[in-house]
């Protein structure tokens, strides 16, 4: 029967690695690694290498018993050496036993390697020019370095867009319980607002949980789903409210706020070395001639992301924008027109204008400025403000709805 020499923690002589022996055939980058870099970044991923933040303690302070703060690269001494009882001092007394189970994931992990000398210690001798280090080998950290960053950035990545997907959930649940609200108001009749109210609670009770990107994904299906139905009923119903007479009833507002909208386009013009005050009265009475020149825009297409409300409730709150055209709003594409005629008066450059429509689509962007139109001389720079609001939606954490019932509660009250 062969014999199989093991060292006294059992495990075989094979794990007992000496000096003149190679220890890794990993090509180590030649600049080395910071340590605390490549902890930072397999910490972020440490779920993907079946390790947890216990698991990451232990290994930092494992790495504090390097002195130097970039492994590899000229130092090719990678092994620390401390014993049990030092370990556990930087780990502000953690028992002996677990600290043990853990630097087990550790290297079953494949982030240390573990050098065994013949008895178990670990230590360092030399042997004339030669130093023999037994204990824990911190190449890993240094040869999977780009491991661990990509899969760092694939963690945050699905953090981010969990984030994304959760914030959009949020906003959604806020339109539909404003609109189960405006809809028992229009038609009590229904009993389907009674419903997505009761949606709208659940869904915030079920936003506390601890949700995964599916369950997340499920509930923006069914409010994608009740609000699209609320929209079936309401649009009807509201655009058919705002009457032409409503429209007319409005227009004396228009001469009361033209001051207003000359001061802050001044300011905005100021700001950016436009044209002087006294040219402003010729600018905006050619602004608006030639944008009612302008061909009539065309409905927006099917797949052009369409606002929560229905437009009959945003025109009920957003009125001042009435009495910038000529006749009845009907139809989302006349009230895009509207806001294409309104925003050179308001003082909003062409890019702020795309940049908007980009990221939020024409007709919320759209929204966003009829709402802004209704508080514009509390506005500072409307310029200013509209490009905040693209951010916000680009990185899929806005919505108009918001905005709309605001101006609505401020009405009411």
């Amino acid at each position: 029967m062969d014999y199989t020499p093991v060292s006294p923690f059992r495990r075989t002589l094979d794990a007992v690695i000496l000096k003149h022996q190679a220890r890794t055939h990993t090509e180590l980058p030649p600049s080395g690694v910071n340590k605390w870099e490549a902890l930072r970044e397999l910490s972020a991923a440490r779920e993907a290498f079946g390790l947890t933040d216990r698991d990451m303690t232990v290994l930092q302070a494992l790495v504090s018993f390097h002195q130097a703060t970039i492994l590899g690269g000229n130092d090719t001494d990678l092994v620390v050496h401390p014993s049990n009882k030092s370990i556990c001092e930087r780990l502000n007394g953690m028992p002996a036993s677990t600290m043990r189970r853990h630097l087990g994931r550790l290297v079953h992990a494949g982030v240390v390697i573990r050098r065994d000398s013949p008895n178990g210690k670990r230590y360092a001798r030399r042997f004339g020019e030669e130093k023999i280090v037994y204990g824990f080998d911190l190449t890993p950290l240094v040869a999977r370095f780009e491991e661990f960053c990509e899969a760092a950035e694939t963690v945050r990545a699905e953090a981010e867009a969990f984030k994304r997907l959760r914030e959009a959930v949020s906003l959604m649940r806020r339109d539909l319980a404003a609109l189960s609200v405006y809809g028992e108001e229009i038609r009590p009749d229904l009993p389907i607002w009674t419903q997505m109210s009761d949606l709208a609670a659940l869904t915030a009770r079920e936003l506390r949980r601890r949700l995964q990107l599916s369950d997340l994904e499920k509930i923006e299906v069914v409010l994608r789903d009740a609000l699209d139905r609320a929209r079936n009923i309401l649009e009807p119903v509201g655009t058919e409210n705002m009457s032409t007479n409503e429209s007319q009833d409005e227009q004396h507002y228009q001469n009361s706020n033209k001051d207003s909208y000359d001061s802050e386009l001044s300011q905005e013009l100021a700001k950016g070395g436009g044209v002087s005050a006294p040219d402003l009265p010729d600018r905006l009475t050619r602004a608006k001639d030639d944008d009612s020149d302008n061909e009539e825009l065309a409905p927006p297409e099917p797949d052009i992301r369409m606002p929560n409300l229905p437009l009959g409730l945003v025109l009920r709150s957003c009125r001042e924008i009435l009495t910038y055209f000529d006749g009845p709003i009907r139809h989302w594409h006349e009230f895009v027109r509207a806001a294409e005629m309104v925003r050179p008066m308001m003082g909003i450059s062409p890019s702020a204008w795309d940049e908007a429509k980009r990221h939020m689509g024409p007709v919320e962007a759209a929204v966003v400025l009829a709402a802004m139109l209704e508080r514009v001389n509390d506005i500072r720079s409307p310029g200013g403000y509209l490009r905040s609001l693209s951010a916000k939606a680009e990185m899929g954490e806005f919505s108009s709805g918001p905005m709309v019932m605001a101006l609505m509660r401020r009405e009411a009250a």
